[in-house]
């Protein structure tokens, strides 16, 4: 298989409380240069560029976010962005996004918000994952666990198939600890980073059998829809009766086809500020920062200011982010509680 046979399909969404004060509701992290001078959204499009021989992109979002996605979408020739008319997860996003294309076409499914170091690794896994995808496999592209993490999802990997990958032995939910250590120990896991290849006769094929509300939902919406030019507009009242449940729970886990390809591609899904520290180039002491800062006798502090300069003096394992009139200073440790806060909630 070729790339120019895969179609990216760039799932664009999400409420930015995360990663508050820079992530907002109106502005999440798809749309920021987090990691370097693109935002996430380029990054990922960039990824699965035509210039490396893959389709034209096919964009799934939500109305709120279409200014940003036309505003960073570099070539919007070819490219199509379904405008999702509510949010019902991402079983019935994918749907949409095989329902507008060939039957015979391979799916690359691709978060929009997450950062990958290696692009050349991305781009293998991705080939081998197509391979699989056009056998009439559903696809994961497994993480290399290299932490027992207790934030993702896991795969279990089986038996080898060809040269390619491996049977999906089974979906493991998050994790407490201790058997997220067992699962790195054993070397047969792989973090869930929810990217996946399906041909698309076989996803459809698979999702009438396991979760066919979702797909007469679906294709009912978009045999109402209508086009603007690139944007496609599904029905919002057939759209609607699409239950709300992932495609990991719709297809993935019952399905009998399902398979993963590992990759080792510097993934990260910033999923906190912690998260983005570690994606981050570092001093010797393990500080970064973005924007005009000062540290003196820190140790794994981040600071990212959009304007006012920080000093920093004799702290370890905090956060410190200035964004605008607003200012976040957690630790490490309550990086993951930033979402509670009531500034996050109400953006």
């Amino acid at each position: 298989m070729t790339t120019s046979q895969i179609f990216p399909v760039v799932l664009c969404g999400g409420s930015g409380t995360r990663l508050w004060p820079r992530s907002r509701a109106t502005r999440p992290k798809p749309f920021l240069p987090l990691v370097g001078d693109t935002t996430l959204f380029e990054a990922t499009l960039a990824r699965c560029d035509r210039s490396a021989g893959f389709a034209a992109p096919v964009v799934v979002t939500g109305a709120a976010h279409v200014d940003h996605i036309e505003a960073q979408l570099a070539d919007p020739a070819g490219s199509q962005v379904i405008v999702e008319p509510s949010a019902r997860n991402t079983a019935a996003a994918i749907a949409l996004a095989a329902l507008r294309l060939p039957a015979d076409a391979v799916m690359l499914v691709c978060p929009s918000d997450h950062h990958i170091a290696d692009t050349a690794a991305f781009r293998r896994a991705a080939l081998a994952a197509a391979g699989l995808a056009a056998q009439g496999w559903l696809v994961s592209i497994g993480i290399e666990a290299k932490s027992p993490e207790t934030g993702f999802g896991y795969l279990q990997r089986g038996e080898a198939i060809d040269a390619l990958g491996f049977r999906t032995a089974r979906f493991v939910e998050k994790p407490d600890l201790e058997r997220a250590k067992q699962f790195v120990a054993s070397g047969d896991y792989a973090w869930n980073g929810g990217i996946f290849a399906f041909g698309v006769a076989t996803f459809l094929r698979e999702l009438a059998a396991h979760a066919p509300a979702i797909l007469a939902a679906a294709r009912a919406a978009v045999a109402a829809g209508r086009s603007e030019g690139h944007l496609f507009f599904p029905d919002a009242e057939q759209f609607a009766q699409a239950p709300s449940i992932s495609v990991d729970y719709a297809v993935m886990e019952p399905t009998g086809h399902k398979a993963m390809v590992p990759a080792d591609m510097g993934w990260s899904d910033i999923g906190s500020w912690d998260a983005l520290h570690s994606a981050l180039d570092c001093d010797a002491a393990g500080n970064a920062h973005k924007g005009r800062a000062e540290l003196v006798d820190c140790r794994n502090v981040l600071v990212d200011s959009d304007g006012p300069r920080v000093s920093v003096i004799g702290l370890d394992d905090v956060v410190i982010v200035v964004d605008g009139d607003e200012v976040l200073v957690t630790t490490h440790a309550g990086a993951q509680k930033v979402g509670k806060l009531h500034g996050a909630a109400n953006q």
